[in-house]
């Protein structure tokens, strides 16, 4: 199986759920993580991930500085704001319910 582009409207959450755990990441990093935790099965690439930071940033979930990655270079550290864990914790909510209800789909005829 080779790797998959990520399902429509879930980066953003996996990129706040990212930064709640690792705590705070450049662009590059997240995406490797992103990766990483898919067993890597997802393939994060810069033209979607950029504008899911920009557009968490607008949101107020995010915010960045300015500093040098772990080669010396200039990047842009994200971090995950009070707006972003409240952000996080609606989205996961959501995401339980809407894969609890999907699965029962899946379950056998006379399943329970």
């Amino acid at each position: 199986m080779g790797k998959s582009d990520v399902w429509l409207g879930t980066l953003a959450l996996m990129v706040l759920k990212t930064l709640e755990s690792m705590g705070q990441q450049h662009g590059y990093g997240i995406a490797r993580r992103i990766e990483q935790t898919s067993a890597d099965l997802l393939a994060i690439n810069q033209g979607t991930l950029y504008p899911v930071l920009a557009k968490l940033e607008q949101e107020g979930a995010i915010a960045s500085d300015w500093g040098l990655s772990d080669n010396n270079r200039k990047a842009k550290f994200y971090r995950i704001t009070k707006r972003g864990r409240r952000q996080l914790a609606a989205e996961a909510n959501e995401w339980q319910q809407t894969t609890e209800i999907i699965a029962r789909f899946f379950k056998l005829p006379g399943e329970a």
